[in-house]
């Protein structure tokens, strides 16, 4: 079964990031948090402080199908100036692996180049940022490797989506009926 990473940043959108958490894990997936920080601490973006599993230095991230970067800010911004973040992205990317960004964080992968061609989303006013991609306003985007969305409110079909791509439509149907999701 696929195992995923989701970076976590301070200041990042703690809904976004704990919602994928969540659901990756109702469906019987493996996904560690990782902090970019040097500490297990995170404290998101409206003072919610929290333990991820993993710091990056602990990670072990040729162990991973995915990875995942929540929103946020300064989360986003956090995330973009992380030199880990940025290895890992690129190298996901490049080998075929999922990659995905929501709110925010989306333009952490166009300003690195890995949007090129592709459709894609993110919050208002970051389009710009989504360097090469196609910019559909729609809640989530699949397209290939990589999967975007567009914010908080989100949050639930960017994570069933992630489901679905490592599983299948009864997977997220089962997460569904679980989490009284229509």
């Amino acid at each position: 079964m696929a195992k995923i990473g989701i970076f976590m940043a301070d200041g990042c959108e703690e809904i976004e990031g704990l919602t994928v958490v969540d659901i990756v894990r109702r469906a019987g997936m493996t996904i560690d948090t990782i902090s970019i920080n040097g500490s297990k601490q995170v404290t998101s973006s409206h003072k919610v402080t929290f333990l991820t599993d993993l710091t990056k230095e602990e990670a072990d991230f040729s162990s991973y199908d995915g990875i995942v970067l929540p929103g946020g800010m300064p989360g986003t911004l956090n995330l973009k100036a992380d030199e880990t973040v940025q290895k890992v992205i690129r190298e996901f990317h490049e080998a075929g692996k999922l990659v995905c960004a929501i709110c925010a964080a989306p333009s952490v992968l166009g300003e690195a180049g890995l949007l090129q061609g592709r459709k894609a989303t993110c919050h208002p006013g970051f389009e710009e940022s989504l360097k090469g991609a196609e910019w559909l306003e729609q809640p989530v985007v699949v397209d290939q490797n990589s999967i975007t969305s567009r914010g908080m409110g989100t949050a639930i079909p960017f994570a069933l989506e992630i489901v679905r791509y490592f599983l299948d439509d009864d997977a997220v149907q089962k997460v569904c009926g679980g989490l009284v999701y229509a």
